[in-house]
């Protein structure tokens, strides 16, 4: 009898091993990975640990994220490198794609930037106005910290000098300073400095060494910041992982991914604000 109950004991055992086999654990490695070119600003913000989690568990696909500034992460799909971009400079996408390196641009999501400055605002940049706030800040010297990184908050920082009349790079060496790096790193050296910067506001709102810098100019069409992300040319770099990097994007634009998105929020505020249009660019 002792013999029959440990034998029943086994088998029972057996098929309990059996079926988690099957069923697999709750945190199953990923069946593949994608790398994703993207900006320091969807990394530093937190969005990605929000986001790829999920996306992950639904599809079984792993995301390993490259972030660099706009710029470098369109060289990094330009060498086949990644699988997809995810960027904010509309004309450089559109561009990426035109020469054949992507396949399509899909809007995805959009926030803004903001000038933030130090609280008693020396240059007197306090208002609605970007190319005015920039004019004060060149006019009074204050100190100033450029991402430098062609980022497309550097490209967008470079328009905002275009329109105001002013070549900061012939102040560069005094006021200006432009330190090459992401939107973390010149954050922490914008309030080590006690200086103006323009960040994206999902960067700004998670960034928690803010010192004696607060949002000083906001509320300008010309702040709208917007996103995109294309899937490499697999026509280009045959090893692109074409069907799992479209997954990827397919669910960004989709009711689930997008909800994904306006639900990351820090301390109740929304970061971003999803705008894909399905079928459009």
């Amino acid at each position: 009898m002792d013999i029959l109950r440990r034998s029943l004991l086994s088998l029972g055992l057996t098929a309990l091993l059996a079926g988690s086999a099957l069923s697999g654990p709750a945190s199953a490695e990923p069946q593949s990975t994608i790398t994703v070119a993207s900006t320091t600003s969807t990394e530093q913000s937190g969005l990605f640990k929000h986001l790829l989690p999920t996306f992950t568990e639904k599809t079984g696909i792993g995301v390993k994220v490259v972030a660099l500034g706009t710029g470098q992460a369109l060289d990094v799909g330009r060498r086949g490198d990644a699988d997809v971009v995810f960027v904010h400079d509309k004309a450089a996408e559109e561009k990426f794609v035109a020469e054949g390196f992507g396949t399509k641009r899909h809007a995805v999501m959009y926030n803004d930037f903001v000038v933030i400055g130090p609280k008693a605002d020396p240059a007197g940049a306090k208002g609605s106005d970007v190319t005015a706030a920039f004019a004060r800040i060149a006019a009074a010297k204050a100190p100033f910290v450029s991402r430098g990184d062609r980022s497309g908050t550097h490209a967008a920082e470079l328009r905002y000098w275009k329109d105001a009349g002013i070549d900061p790079v012939a102040a560069k060496g005094g006021w200006y300073k432009d330190v090459g790096q992401g939107m973390g790193p010149a954050l922490n050296t914008a309030s080590a400095a006690n200086a103006y910067i323009l960040a994206d506001r999902g960067t700004w709102l998670s960034f928690k060494n803010r010192g004696d810098l607060a949002i000083l100019v906001q509320g300008d069409k010309r702040l709208f910041n917007q996103y995109g992300v294309m899937l490499v040319n697999p026509e280009k770099h045959p090893q692109v992982k074409a069907k799992e990097g479209q997954a990827f994007i397919d669910w960004l634009v989709s009711p689930e991914g997008q909800r994904t998105i306006a639900d990351y929020k820090i301390e109740g505020e929304q970061l971003f604000f999803p705008n894909a249009e399905p079928g459009k660019s």
